[in-house]
């Protein structure tokens, strides 16, 4: 158990280390050369491949069955096998970030993207950001997430949070809107937009952003409070 929460410590240790070398340098992705490496035997790789998805699968009923620190443990033994498995890494990353150890999952994160730009990885390394009160980096990765998937409303939405918690509320209003336009019954997306208003100075929209809250809870009393507060103003 002691040398397997070792070998635990020094992977997650070798993660950070890189992730911290490579913001030094400006997060810059310098080409490198291949590495001529001996070949395998077939037959050892194939035997490889199998332990990396006994070990992946395992992990997945641990992760399900809430053991937490079981399935960190397996991923990363998995990963000792085959460090190259992106499936593996993205998994692993999930589970810091679900288990609230946003700088793992941040490492994690920034990590595969060197390797492979998928978008989930852009928009969870957002959210790690996000938990963490890096707003201004969360708004980064949070674009980059909108960039390769527009038409998604959870990505606008994702970002208009971000960039009200960055005090950007110029920004944040039209991809609040954007996202409003998308899903017009939810509520929390209509409170964000209307304190965006408040922040703009736009009142009348404010207004009548709370209208429409009042339309779908038309028992919220703190809603009608703020609509009578703005009627007098």
């Amino acid at each position: 158990m002691l040398v397997r929460n070792r070998m635990v410590r020094r992977f997650v240790r070798s993660i950070r280390h890189r992730s911290d070398l490579a913001e030094k340098r400006g997060l810059s992705i310098i080409e490198e050369r291949p590495i001529i490496k001996l070949k395998k035997n077939p037959r050892v790789s194939a035997i490889e491949m199998q332990q990396v998805r006994t070990l992946f699968r395992t992990a997945e009923k641990a992760v399900a069955q809430g053991k937490i620190e079981e399935a960190e443990r397996l991923f990363i033994q998995a990963l000792t096998i085959d460090p190259t498995a992106c499936d593996v890494r993205a998994e692993l990353a999930k589970l810091y970030l679900t288990s609230d150890r946003e700088p793992k999952a941040e490492a994690l994160y920034k990590e595969l993207l060197q390797t492979q730009d998928d978008v989930s990885f852009h928009a969870n390394l957002g959210l790690a950001y996000y938990r963490q009160s890096k707003f201004v980096d969360a708004c980064r990765s949070y674009q980059e997430a909108l960039n390769r998937d527009p038409k998604t409303p959870d990505r606008s939405a994702a970002l208009g949070r971000a960039c009200i918690a960055a005090q950007r509320f110029e920004e944040a209003a039209p991809l609040l809107e954007k996202a409003v336009a998308r899903t017009s019954r939810s509520t929390e997306l209509l409170h964000l937009l209307a304190e965006c208003y408040l922040q703009l100075g736009h009142k009348d929209r404010a207004e009548e952003t709370y209208r429409r809250i009042n339309r779908l809870e038309p028992y919220d009393e703190a809603v009608k409070a703020k609509m009578v507060e703005l009627a007098k103003v």
